[in-house]
This record gives C-alpha cells, structure tokens and sequence, in this order.
C-alpha cells in the first residue's frame, strides 16, 4: 500500500505549518479584504476615490539570497525582503500597494521554518498596510535539496491614472536624488557569496572586522521599502521619476525611466557607498563595470526630479527619515547611464 506521505509529503505538516501562520496573517487584513483564509481565491474590494483607477501588478522572488538564510538557519528576514521588493518595484508607477500573495516550495516541509518565513511576509505587510490575501505552500519531495525552499511574491495595487509615473515628463535638467540601501538589498548575491565563502573562505558566522558583524549578520540585512517616505512626494506631484535599483544596478535601472535623447550623468562620490561593496570590490577584484551593473552600491530607490522641486523634496524626505542626496542629473545624449569620476579615479572614488 502506497500512501502520500510514503511518498514525502506530509499534510500533517502543511497544516501545522498553517496553524502556526493562521493569526499571523489576518493581523494583516485591512478593509478592502473580503475572503477568509482557506478560500480557493482571495478576493478584495477595489477602493473608490479614484477618477481612474488602474490596478499595477508585478511578481518577483528573492534570488540566491536564500542560499545564506539556509546556511545560517535564519529564515525570518527573507519574506520581509520579498514583500518590501515588491512594493518598491510598483511603487516606482505611482501605485500605493492593496495587497501580496507568496507562493513557498520546498522539498520537506518543516512546519517552523515555514512559519519564520511567512511570518516575516506578514510583518512587512502588516508594517505597509498591505493585506496579506493568501499564497501557496508546496511540498515538492525529490524536486528541492534538503533544508531548501524557494519563495517567490505577487503584490497588486493601484495607482490614478492622471498620476502614473512613466517617465514621460523627464527633462534635461532633472536632478537625481538617492536614497540610500541597506546593504545588498536583493540582487548580486551569486557573486557576493562567491567573494565571501569562496575567495575569503568566510562561514555565514565568521565576525568581519571591517564590517563590526557576521557574514550572515550582513548579507541578510532587509531590502529597505520606501513607501512610506515616497508616497507624500508621489501624492503632491513632486517627482518626475522613480528608479528601483535591483538586478542590475544604477546602470541598467535608471535608463528604464529616461526617455529618448536623455542620458543620467553620475556624481561618484557624492555619497558613502558602504563598507561591504568596497570590500566586494577589493577582495574580489570586480571590474568597475560589473559593480555599477551588479549591485545597488548603496543606492536603493532615485528620484528624478526638477530643479525648482529640489528642496521640497529633500526636506520632505528627511522628514520621513529617509534622508536623500543629490548624485547626478539628466542631460542630453543617447539613453543609459555615465559615471563622473572625482579627480583621483576609480577605484579610489569609492575606497
């Protein structure tokens, strides 16, 4: 006699798993929520007080860094990264977040580990008002290395057509204005694990003197979210553009926002890159192409905005505790992004 369970999956599991969740995520239900967990679907009132509601929706995962939250047994920050991802990456139209649905695979399902990582998707939800509307838990046995998972989020909200953000008002002149990252945020963990453990020979517990914390204790640092100091300056139509620096970094990001005939013009130098690129970039001797192109090199969310606009926003941000800088601007030329060097060059700009 075969059973599912002979097999490896374990349903028991799953619903203790779901038990252990269960009160975590009606903590996040605002009003528009209309299901009730356990329904087939999730379903949510679409708000009024919009001329011209248009929904925005985007999906995304966490990449290989859930390859340190598996070494170091650290599962509680990953689903705050995916949620705040998520929002930042719509966000960046003019969209206020409605709600997130996750989606959990793994090969064994350990009811505690799953409950760290969901739960972690519901405190970022809960912190952004963003009702956490359902998902899926997968036990896949045999598809998935033991003590693995993969995690992935699908976030829906809504913006004013009027007030999309597109790119199209952009001019020559815009400044860029950063706001700064915590540490790596999601993107260029393939090669900061191959710096770290593989040239350095560091664990996921090894103390960096130069860092004053664990390898862990760095690379699993939150994805900053910056709704709550954006959307003010989103509301009053103070910004011309947003750019969400992911995979990809400054270089690629920040022409995905730039018309035709417009190019970004980089200041480096203008802001403290953090100690762990600087690092990254000596230890692994990483071209200054792929660190640009790599990482967010501290820069995690830029504002182009015009000039007359420039110390509105500076000052609404410092407000919201999320101070930014000025680190370059838009001038005429082909679409992509040019790196203004201090004096001394690269590599010292940034050491």
């Amino acid at each position: 006699m075969a059973t599912y369970s002979d097999a490896g999956v374990n349903i028991d599991a799953q619903d203790q798993a779901l038990d252990q969740i269960k009160k975590m995520v009606r903590k996040t239900y605002t009003d528009g929520v209309l299901s009730d967990q356990g329904s087939f679907g999730g379903m949510f009132k679409v708000p009024k007080g919009l001329k011209e509601p248009v929904l925005v929706a985007s999906a995304d995962g966490v990449g290989t860094k859930l390859k340190v939250a598996f070494l170091s047994n650290r599962h509680t920050t990953v689903g705050q990264d995916l949620v705040n991802h998520c929002i930042n990456d719509i966000l960046v139209q003019g969209a206020r977040p409605l709600f997130f649905m996750d989606y959990l695979a793994t090969g064994r399902l350990d009811p505690d580990v799953v409950a760290e990582v969901i739960g972690g998707v519901a405190t970022a939800c809960a912190a952004q008002n963003v009702a956490l509307l359902g998902g899926e838990t997968a036990e896949m046995p045999g598809f998935y290395s033991s003590g693995e998972y993969d995690l992935a989020g699908f976030i829906v909200g809504i913006a004013d057509r009027r007030r999309i953000l597109d790119g199209a008002t952009v001019r020559k002149g815009d400044i860029l204005v950063g706001l700064p990252a915590d540490g790596l945020h999601t993107n260029g963990y393939s090669l900061a694990r191959q710096i770290f453990f593989d040239t350095r020979g560091f664990s996921w517990d090894s103390h960096v003197e130069e860092l004053d914390c664990s390898v862990a204790d760095e690379l699993l640092k939150v994805h900053r979210c910056y709704l709550e100091p954006v959307w003010p300056l989103i509301r009053k139509k103070r910004i011309h553009a947003l750019a969400h620096i992911t995979g990809g970094g400054l270089t690629d990001n920040l022409p995905r926002v730039l018309p035709q005939g417009l190019r970004a013009r980089i200041k480096v130098g203008t802001w403290d890159v953090p100690p762990v690129f600087k690092l990254m970039a000596e230890w692994g001797k990483v071209p200054e192409d792929d660190l640009w192109r790599t990482f967010n090199m501290g820069v995690g969310m830029v504002l182009l905005v015009a000039p007359a606009e420039l110390e509105r926003v500076l000052k609404r941000l410092r407000k919201g505790d999320c101070p930014g800088f000025v680190m370059g601007n838009v001038v005429e030329g082909e679409r992509g992004v040019e790196y203004d060097h201090p004096p001394e060059g690269f590599p010292s700009g940034l050491t």
